[in-house]
């Protein structure tokens, strides 16, 4: 559904939209590079506002979010559109491309989480949730009016500028941000976008929501033992308790390197909890990505694969007494 866009100037006869650090500037019938927000006849439109590619109730584990009510299951949706172009995009055939959607208003959305059993709120992920803007702003606002006990999650890429996401934040209870890398020239190169941008999403949002971090190591890219430590160090400045997931690269899209080799990775998660509390490992099926307490050592989460087991009842180490940075 096309619908009025948010956050845009007008500039000549031409429109400049402000959502994201791109800043594209629009001709009349053009549209940004993430291919939903247009202009049309001197006004900024989105055209995906509540149309819905994909929806599946999932465990919260897959976003991934480890420490935000583990074990529970969220309704996530996506549209299609993203403002990055990653060579490695998992998600592709939605994020680059229109394919067949339903439209889903935002009250009924918001409604429609209420039917799965133990489910906690609405994920909005799959493709870039920042493109989808107006849609998760008024679901958000429409669901906290509702049903406050209820989460709105994001899984993004943190391609945003400061105003939005400071209009957002109020009505988000958590989010996974990749941080792709350290390296301006590897934002640039393989993502088409720039590195501060997500650096202050990150710094803007870990003190108002729960956040955790997911970075795909990708061979000989950005799995360099330098670049770990620079990641690592940057969210340990934050806070160490900030969950990081180091995720395996495969083959995907445009990208066809090999994939990265394990002991990079295993590699690359000793390095990482020398500076952070938790860490854990995604794309490698095996490895134990159980949670345990940073003080003692007690398991509090078994975990395999998606199977989740809680050993505690509140966010506390039964053993040490620690409060635990986990919502449960």
């Amino acid at each position: 559904m096309i619908q009025n866009a948010a956050y845009w100037q007008k500039e000549g006869s031409q429109i400049r939209c402000n959502l994201c650090p791109h800043h594209c500037l629009l001709s009349k019938g053009k549209k940004g590079i993430c291919s939903v927000r247009l202009n049309e006849a001197g006004t900024l439109k989105t055209e995906n506002f509540g149309e819905i590619i994909a929806m599946h109730v999932d465990p919260v584990e897959k976003k991934p979010l480890y420490h935000f009510k583990p074990g529970k299951r969220i309704l996530s949706v996506g549209t299609y559109g993203c403002n990055l172009s990653c060579d490695f995009c998992q998600n592709y055939s939605i994020a680059h491309y229109r394919s067949k959607s339903e439209f889903l208003p935002p009250d009924q959305l918001a409604a429609s989480c209420t039917v799965p059993d133990n489910n906690i709120g609405i994920a909005f992920t799959y493709n870039e949730p920042v493109v989808w803007f107006e849609y998760i702003l008024e679901t958000a606002k429409i669901l906290k009016k509702a049903y406050p006990d209820l989460s709105i999650v994001l899984v993004t890429n943190g391609y945003i500028e400061a105003a939005p996401l400071e209009e957002l934040l109020p009505y988000v209870d958590a989010m996974n941000i990749d941080l792709k890398s350290m390296q301006q020239r590897y934002y640039h190169r393989i993502c088409g976008g720039s590195l501060q941008p997500v650096l202050r999403t990150i710094e803007m949002s870990y003190t108002r929501c729960h956040i955790e971090v997911t970075t795909l190591l990708v061979n000989g890219l950005n799995d360099t033992e330098e670049e770990i430590e620079e990641i690592a160090a940057f969210i340990s400045n934050l806070d160490k308790n900030i969950p990081l997931h180091i995720s395996r690269y495969f083959p995907a899209y445009k990208m066809s390197r090999p994939a990265t080799d394990i002991e990079v990775i295993k590699r690359a998660a000793v390095i990482a909890k020398k500076h952070l509390h938790y860490v854990y490992l995604g794309n490698m099926p095996g490895v134990d990505n159980s949670t345990y307490c940073h003080k003692c050592g007690k398991q509090l989460i078994y975990r395999a694969g998606y199977s989740v087991r809680m050993l505690i009842e509140r966010a506390e180490c039964p053993a040490c007494n620690i409060s635990l940075p986990i919502i449960i």
